[in-house]
């Protein structure tokens, strides 16, 4: 895998965490405002975009586990770093939304 390639699959990445994590906050907001039928549309649309960046992440790990070279990519690093992020706060939000509901 050339570094051109592992770049777009590191944008890949970032694309799909960046919608994720948008609308994570988006639904904590919908948390916040007492909107729960939203929150909870909103965290599935959030764990669809995963699903699509750890898809993305898996064909990569697939191709180097299989012996293919890969070559480094800051967009790529910088992805991943998105992609865990966004699970983290995803984690948190999850927390928050429950709070937030036992406070109803």
């Amino acid at each position: 895998m050339n570094r051109e390639e592992t770049t777009l699959l590191g944008f890949e990445i970032v694309a799909y965490a960046g919608d994720a994590r948008s609308k994570l906050l988006e639904a904590l907001k919908a948390a916040q405002s007492g909107d729960y039928e939203k929150t909870e549309s909103l965290i599935a649309e959030a764990d669809a975009c995963l699903v699509d960046a750890h898809n993305a992440q898996t064909s990569l790990l697939q191709k180097e586990a299989s012996g293919d070279d890969v070559a480094f990519s800051v967009t790529l690093m910088h992805g991943q770093d998105h992609l865990m992020t966004t699970m983290v706060i995803k984690d948190l939000i999850n927390h928050i939304v429950e709070l937030y509901k036992r406070g109803n």
